[in-house]
């Protein structure tokens, strides 16, 4: 048994906590959010809702409007080496909405956060997982790098999902 499947089994019956893959699976490494939920749902965890999104600030709001514990998954591009693992507490410090122009979208991630933060929308609980890119091209099938990444990052979204359980 891996780790995934042994925190799939010890996850408590009463956490309600929302996963969002963000990216578009046709930009190589923008897929990889999408990709980490899909692995993420098939594990099928009790108390645990994934949703693919493509990015769109509003539509992100409106995602996570009625939710208490978020982990949103998202392609960065920041400079730092393809493959890097960012992780913020979004709730706790502003994050950098620089890292997130990898989406065609103006109003995307960061500054969907930073909005909902200033009309007091955040969810109680905000952590972003976001995995530096190397290839935003129209292609599928991510790089090197960022493949290697997605079983870490999803590693550390179960053990944020048994944290957040445990605390909700």
């Amino acid at each position: 048994m891996n780790a995934s499947e042994g925190l799939a089994r010890i996850l408590p019956a009463n956490a309600r906590i929302l996963v969002i893959g963000v990216g578009n699976e046709y930009c190589s490494d923008d897929a990889v959010g999408i990709l980490v939920a899909r692995r993420l749902r098939e594990l099928s965890l009790n108390s645990v809702t994934v949703i693919e999104k493509s990015g769109e600030g509003t539509e992100l709001m409106e995602s996570w409007k009625n939710a208490d514990n978020v982990i949103l998954v998202d392609a960065v591009a920041s400079g730092a080496k393809p493959g890097m693992i960012h992780h913020f507490d979004a709730r706790a410090h502003p994050i950098p909405t620089s890292y997130f122009r990898c989406s065609t979208h103006a109003f995307g991630v960061g500054e969907a956060i930073e909005l909902a933060r200033t009309l007091n929308q955040l969810p109680s609980n905000l952590t972003v997982f976001g995995i530096e890119g190397k290839i935003f091209n129209a292609g599928t099938g991510l790089s090197l790098d960022v493949q290697e990444a997605v079983k870490q990052v999803l590693e550390l979204v179960l053990l944020q999902i048994r944290a957040a359980g445990q605390n909700g």
